[in-house]
């Protein structure tokens, strides 16, 4: 193999390892900024919609910009000012479980999945978990998946 060969092999191979390790880390940097879900475009938290009405109404209900409150970076809405007013004084109790993040896929593969539909939802020992589709929310609802796998993978994703 001629030395001309070998440094451009060479080169290829420093660019491709460079590659995965920048990769690496943004993919990193990104999970650990990623605390609330707000899609891949915005500052909306969980596109727009009411978590408190999970709780309240038992239903999925896409909120009102009159009606945002800030918390964690993102901006939450919703259906009117009560339910602001809840979320305020206590975000903890009524924020999805993963900042809204897919449950499902984190107990499966470890990811945050950004992608998810706010009607694929489901209350367990008064937490909300979104999921990615009413399909994948059958895995959490049925007992398929782990929850205690996906508080973990939570948990190392935000440690990164």
């Amino acid at each position: 193999m001629s030395t001309v060969r070998r440094a451009s092999l060479a080169n290829f191979a420093a660019l491709c390892v460079g590659f995965v390790l920048s990769a690496t880390l943004i993919g990193s940097a990104t999970l650990a900024k990623d605390v609330v879900n707000t899609g891949y475009f915005g500052d909306i938290a969980i596109q727009g919609y009411d978590p408190v009405a999970y709780f309240t109404k038992g239903a999925a209900e896409q909120g009102k910009k009159e009606f945002t409150h800030e918390w964690l970076g993102a901006k939450w809405q919703f259906i009117n000012l009560q339910h602001k007013k809840l979320f305020s004084e206590a975000p903890h109790k009524y924020a999805p479980q993963y900042g809204g993040h897919c449950a499902t896929g984190l107990a499966s593969h470890g990811n945050l999945t950004k992608d998810i539909d706010p009607e694929a939802w489901a209350i367990v020992d008064g937490k909300l978990y979104l999921n990615y589709s009413k399909e994948t929310n059958k895995l959490l609802t049925g007992d398929v998946i782990s929850l205690e796998k996906a508080d973990a993978n939570w948990r190392k994703a935000q440690s990164q």
